[in-house]
C-alpha cells in the first residue's frame, strides 16, 4: 500500500507535461440535486476534492497527510474491488467509447494525462465527468478498464499477451509509467509466431526500442527455419523489405529460397482468406500465379497494376545468387513474376565478372567492405538433425569454387574442392573468401537458446586445403541445429572497375 501512495505522491509533485493530442477531452458538469450521506472518504477531510477551490493553495506534505490519513486502512485489494470495480465514494467520472467509469481524482493523478487536468490548469478539473474522444483505433475500452484499474493497485494486473498491444497503447496515452513498463516485459517473454508482428507494430510506434530489436530477431531467426501460414499473413511490406534486405536473415537453403518465400508471402497478402498447410502453400501459390499470368502479356506480374506494391520487397533479392544456376534460373524465367529489365543487367554484370576473373586471375576479395557484406553476400543454410559427422556442398557456379563443408560435434572445416579442369573461373588455386558461420538451436518454443558466430573473416585456400573455421564445445550442443553461412568469393565493385 506505501508503493501506491508513495507514487500518488510523486505524481503530484512532478513536472507534468500536456495531454497527447490522441485523446480530446471535454468536459460537462453535472451537480448533484440532492443531499447525500457523507461517505468514508468525506469523513477523513472537509472535501472529497483535493483539487477544489478551499485546497488549491496544499502542498505536498499536506497532500500526504490527506492521502495516508484516509487510505491507511484501505489494502491494495480493497481499493480495487471497493473503489474501482465498485465505484464507492467516486468524485469524478470519466466517458470514454461508450462507457463511463466512477473514478477518484486521488487514484487519477497517477496517470501524466489526468494529472494536468486534476491539478487546475484545466477548466475540466472542477467537473464531475470529463468526456475523451479517443482516435486511436487500438484503444479500447478492456484497454481503458486495465489501465485505469492498475492505478488502484500495487500489484500487476493479469493480462494475456494478445492484449498487450492495445494496453500498451492506452498507457502510452494515459501516460501511466508502470503498466508500460509491465507491458514491455510480457512483451519480452512472450515473442512467438502469434505475437511477434504485432508486438514490432506496437513498439516501433510507441518507442520501444529494445521489444522491437527483439521481435526483428527472432523473425529473421524464425521466418523461413520455421514458416507458418498465420505469420506469413501477419508480416506486412514494410516488415518484409527490412528482412528480405537483412544479412542477418537465416535461410535455409539457397537464395532462390529466399524468392519462393517471399512468392507465398505474397500469394498470402493478396489472398488473406487462403486456408490451407505450408505443404499446401508452394503448390497453390504457384497455380495462382500461372492462372494470373496466363491473361497477360509482354509484362512480369510485378509491373502489372497488382504487383506494383511488392516491387521494393523483390528488389533486394540477391539476384547474381539465383541466376548463377540453371534450375533457380529456369524458376524466374517460367514464373515471369521478375521483371527482365531487372534480369538482364544481372546477366551482363556477372558475364563480364567472370571473364574479368578469368582473364585477370582474382584470387577474390581482399578487405572486408560493410556494405557490400551486408548487400552482396551469399545467404544459405542447412538443418543438423542429430549428433553426428556431416559434409555437404555450397557452391556458386563459376563465379566462385564449390567449398566443402564439414560439421562435426567439435569444429566445423571448409576445404577448397576447385577441380583443374571444370572450366570455372578458378584456374588462380589460391583463393579469397569472406564467409561468416552461425550456429543455432531452438527450444520448442522457436526460441533461440543457443548461438554461435564466427563473423566475417577473410580466408585464404590453397588447392584442396582445408581449414578449420569454428571450435565448438560439444557439452553445449543440443539438436536439431542449424547451421547458416554468408560468403563472398568475388568482390564485385573491384571487378567492375579493373
Amino acid at each position: 500500500m506505501g508503493l501506491l501512495v508513495s507514487r500518488v505522491l510523486r505524481c503530484r509533485d512532478s513536472s507534468l507535461l500536456e495531454p497527447q493530442p490522441e485523446a480530446i477531452a471535454g468536459a460537462s458538469y453535472i451537480p448533484g440535486s440532492r443531499k447525500r450521506k457523507r461517505n468514508s472518504l468525506e469523513e477523513l477531510a472537509t472535501s472529497s476534492n483535493v483539487h477544489g477551490p478551499q485546497n488549491q493553495g496544499m502542498y505536498p506534505h499536506q497532500v500526504l497527510n490527506y492521502i495516508y490519513w484516509k487510505r491507511v486502512k484501505i489494502s491494495s485489494n480493497d481499493a480495487y474491488q471497493n473503489l474501482f470495480l465498485d465505484g464507492h465514494d467516486s468524485d469524478i467520472k470519466i466517458h470514454a467509447l461508450g462507457k463511463t467509469w466512477c473514478l477518484h481524482k486521488v487514484f487519477l493523478c497517477q496517470s501524466g494525462y489526468f494529472a494536468n487536468i486534476l491539478k487546475g490548469t484545466w477548466r475540466e478539473s472542477h467537473h464531475g465527468v470529463i468526456n475523451l474522444i479517443i482516435k486511436n483505433e487500438d484503444i479500447d475500452t478492456r484497454s481503458l478498464h486495465f489501465v485505469f484499474g492498475a492505478l488502484y493497485t500495487d500489484a500487476d494486473l493479469s493480462i494475456t499477451p494478445l492484449e498487450v498491444p492495445q494496453v500498451l497503447a492506452a498507457a502510452c496515452l494515459l501516460r501511466v509509467d508502470r503498466v508500460i513498463q509491465q507491458c514491455e516485459g510480457i512483451m519480452k517473454e512472450t515473442i512467438n509466431r502469434n505475437t511477434v508482428c504485432s508486438y514490432y507494430l506496437a513498439a516501433e510506434t510507441y518507442r520501444l526500442k529494445a521489444v522491437k530489436t527483439r521481435c526483428f530477431e527472432w523473425l529473421l531467426c524464425n521466418l523461413m527455419v520455421h514458416p507458418s501460414v498465420a505469420l506469413y499473413k501477419e508480416v506486412d511490406l514494410k516488415l518484409m523489405y527490412l528482412l528480405a534486405l537483412s544479412s542477418d536473415l537465416l535461410v535455409m537453403q539457397k537464395e532462390i529460397d529466399v524468392y519462393t518465400t517471399l512468392k507465398i508471402w505474397m500469394f498470402l497478402y493478396l489472398n488473406p482468406c487462403w486456408n490451407g498447410t505450408m505443404k499446401q502453400l508452394l503448390q497453390h501459390a504457384n497455380n495462382w500465379l500461372s492462372t494470373h499470368m496466363a491473361y497477360v502479356d509482354n509484362i512480369s506480374f510485378l509491373e502489372s497494376e497488382e504487383g506494383l506494391i511488392f516491387q521494393p520487397v523483390f528488389k533486394k533479392l540477391r539476384f547474381q545468387h539465383i541466376i548463377c544456376d540453371l534450375t533457380s534460373t529456369t524458376i524466374l524465367e517460367q514464373d515471369r513474376l521478375i521483371p527482365m529489365a531487372w534480369l538482364s543487367p544481372i546477366y551482363k554484370q556477372q558475364w563480364l565478372t567472370l571473364l574479368r576473373t578469368q582473364e585477370y586471375g582474382v584470387i577474390g576479395p581482399q578487405v572486408i567492405n560493410e556494405q557490400e557484406l551486408e548487400e552482396c553476400t551469399m545467404r544459405c543454410g542447412t538443418m543438423i538433425p542429430k549428433d553426428g559427422r556431416y559434409t555437404w556442398k555450397w557452391s556458386v557456379g563459376r563465379l566462385g569454387f564449390p567449398l566443402r563443408v564439414t560439421f562435426t560435434r567439435q569444429c566445423v572445416i571448409l576445404r577448397q574442392r576447385c577441380q583443374r579442369c571444370d572450366g570455372s573461373a578458378c584456374h588462380n588455386h589460391i583463393r579469397n573468401v569472406i564467409f561468416r558461420i552461425t550456429l543455432v538451436c531452438f527450444d520448442s518454443n522457436k526460441r533461440v537458446t543457443f548461438r554461435k558466430t564466427t563473423g566475417y573473416k577473410i580466408l585464404t585456400f590453397e588447392y584442396k586445403e582445408e581449414q578449420i573455421v569454428m571450435k565448438l564445445d560439444s557439452d553445449v550442443l543440443t539438436f536439431p541445429m542449424c547451421i547458416f553461412c554468408n560468403f563472398l568469393f568475388v568482390n564485385l565493385g573491384n571487378a567492375e572497375n579493373k
